[in-house]
């Protein structure tokens, strides 16, 4: 992806969940798009955040608003 955008949604961890920086700052484990917009906005970030957008947020390491692991075949 062209540019740096501010928040990144990282790959989801193997039990569930995906790290989200702000600006280069951890800001936790988010399980839901609800938690991405709480932790951005205890980033100090104002205003209304798309997650769709993507020179705001970029997805790293899976589908956008999917949280849990993929399940493996046996």
């Amino acid at each position: 992806m062209a540019g740096n955008p501010p928040i990144v949604v990282h790959r989801i961890s193997p039990t569930g969940g995906r790290r989200v920086t702000v600006r280069g700052r951890i800001m936790g484990l988010a399980r839901s798009d609800d938690e991405v917009r709480e932790l951005i906005r205890r980033a100090g970030e104002t205003g209304t955040v798309s997650l769709e957008d993507p020179t705001a947020v970029e997805w790293t390491g899976g589908r956008p608003h999917q949280y849990e692991p993929l399940e493996l075949l046996p």
